[in-house]
């Protein structure tokens, strides 16, 4: 899978799949971010590192969907488990992808 042309085809793959999901976003960046891929908040704040933008599709998906579930369950619990499968599968795979292809950021809870 390629990597994204742009912040701005990141950032509608974002509001595709909030919509998608449900979700109200109120703002969006992309920024460099030191220690994580991405963070939420409860106002509808949503960055991500602009370090995604040079990953495959399909790792970016994880963070994208891993954040935005979280707008409606803030854990990591059976619940989100089961959201993230529901809508990417094997998630712990494209986790673990994730892991390899930078060691520096994490997920932000």
């Amino acid at each position: 899978m390629k990597s994204w042309r742009d912040k701005d085809e990141f950032k509608h793959h974002v509001l595709a799949w909030a919509d998608k999901l449900g979700v109200r976003v109120r703002s969006l960046a992309v920024r460099p971010m030191r220690n994580k891929w991405a963070s939420c908040s409860t106002a509808g704040r949503l960055n991500f590192n602009s370090e995604l933008l040079s990953l495959q599709r399909d790792l970016a998906d994880y963070v994208i969907v891993h954040e935005l579930l979280h707008f409606s369950v803030p854990n990591h619990g059976k619940l989100w488990k089961s959201l993230m499968r529901a809508h990417l599968g094997n998630y712990e795979h494209l986790e673990i992808r994730l892991q390899k292809a930078a060691v520096r950021p994490s997920i932000a809870a």
